[in-house]
């Protein structure tokens, strides 16, 4: 097998088919193995994600009073620096795992010359390479606009914010998607004023609206404001080192920064699939079976270049879906059952059906809702803001949906869906002891609520 890409879909595929007893050689066109996700999506960002609430001392304003802090002038170096070690040492992790499975790492541009044998080209030359199969999973790149000149010091993209030389006064974030939204989060708390300008009616569209309501009301608190149904026409420097967005109803934003969130782009365009008989959408994604097989059997694709949901963990188990498919292993896995995490302050989670497609579905639902406010735990830990939801079926009580927003979240998300994915009731949280105090006992005390509303029907 060759695995093109490094990244969370290709590691696990290149280890499933080393498992598997196959020869294996995997290509990275960047002289560092882990692809966006450790270099400069996921990893980074939920680092410095850490690193603000760290030294901001959010989780502890609750208590402390809001002009509370670790350390009062923070500057991109903090961030950066806790960054950078994660990233090290995630990379370490990587290169010990595909040398202890004799994986072969080839560093260098990978392009089809026929289906079956891929061109390496690289700064020692090229070589040529034959595979029985062959996995793409090459990722994505943030999607660029005639409108929106980056220039990687004042107007950038989600992979340029750490080269950021200080932290902005004011910055306009250009996005209301996952991204958009997590770093003007990361911002706003610390202290920095953003406008977040998103063309659609509401954030996060695929999300529950409620818990959305809620972040979105979390987001007005830490003076962030929300340009919500407009959309950038263009985007000019100003002469005194500033940003000047120009929206199509004539508004004005100016801003020292301005942050280009929206979309991103699959890495496809030297691949040269035309060789290999396959082909990409205008966004750059390749079309996939079930199996993540494209058009010709034998080549799989995985992660974020087939599109939605784009996320890692979903990368990371397509990879080993593949690599199991392509040498007929066994392989179970639920796209239904995949868990959702967001991490915006205070972070989003879920899993399942949210309020708006069941009732578009006409299915007979109850909901129960549980504070952190209410629960100890959350006292202690000073988040009063958070709150868990759990939609149940209202004959079966089966469990259809989980969503969770406060800090925890997602870890918080897992109780719930080990429930759901062994189609278990709201009974299951009623009859569960769980440990005191816990962020967990919220799952019972949402329980309890859903019921007593259908005792009452």
């Amino acid at each position: 097998m060759i695995v093109i890409g490094s990244g969370p879909a290709g590691q696990r595929a290149a280890i499933q088919a080393a498992k598997s007893g196959k020869r294996v050689a995997l290509v990275e066109k960047s002289q560092c193995l882990g692809g966006v996700c450790i270099n400069t999506g996921t990893i980074p960002s939920k680092t410095m994600r850490e690193a603000v609430l760290h030294l901001s001392g959010y989780l502890y304003q609750n208590i402390y009073g809001v002009s509370y802090r670790v350390k009062e002038r923070i500057t991109m170096a903090d961030l950066v620096f806790r960054v950078q070690h994660v990233i090290k040492t995630e990379i370490d992790v990587t290169v010990a795992q595909l040398a202890r499975n004799n994986v072969e790492v080839l560093f260098g541009t990978a392009r089809f010359l026929d289906p079956h044998t891929i061109r390496v080209c690289s700064a020692r030359g090229d070589a040529d390479y034959r595979a029985e199969t062959i996995v793409i999973a090459t990722g994505t790149k943030p999607a660029v606009s005639p409108k929106v000149p980056i220039n990687g010091r004042n107007i950038i993209n989600s992979d340029q914010v750490l080269d950021m030389p200080e932290l902005p006064k004011t910055l306009i974030v250009v996005g209301g998607g996952v991204i958009g939204v997590e770093y003007t989060c990361m911002f706003a708390t610390l202290g920095v004023r953003v406008i977040l300008v998103e063309r659609r009616p509401r954030l996060l569209e695929f999300a529950d609206a409620e818990i959305v309501e809620a972040l979105s009301y979390h987001l007005r608190d830490t003076r962030v404001t929300l340009r919500l149904n407009e959309e950038v026409a263009s985007v000019e420097e100003v002469p005194e080192g500033g940003v000047v967005a120009n929206l199509q109803s004539k508004k004005k934003i100016s801003g020292d920064a301005l942050l280009y969130a929206v979309g991103r782009q699959g890495n496809v365009d030297e691949l040269n699939l035309a060789a290999a008989g396959i082909e990409a959408d205008a966004r750059g994604r390749i079309a996939v079976d079930a199996d993540y097989r494209t058009k010709v059997e034998h080549i799989f694709a995985v992660g974020d270049v087939i599109g939605f949901p784009s996320l890692a963990s979903v990368s990371m188990e397509q990879g080993r879906i593949a690599a199991a498919r392509a040498y007929h292993k066994p392989a179970h896995s639920n796209p239904a059952t995949y868990p959702y995490g967001i991490y915006t302050i205070p972070e989003i989670s879920f899993i399942g059906k949210t309020e708006e497609q069941l009732t578009g579905e006409d299915v007979p639902y109850e909901v129960g809702i549980a504070y952190y406010r209410e629960i100890a735990r959350g006292q202690i830990r000073g988040d009063t803001t958070g709150r868990l939801k759990i939609i149940f079926h209202r004959e079966t009580k089966e469990i259809l949906g989980i969503h969770i927003i406060g800090e925890g979240a997602s870890e918080l998300l897992h109780i719930g869906q080990a429930v759901l994915s062994l189609k278990g009731t709201v009974d299951y949280f009623v009859d569960t002891v769980f440990n005191y105090p816990t962020l967990a006992e919220c799952y019972k005390a949402a329980a309890f609520n859903g019921l007593n509303k259908l005792a009452r029907l």
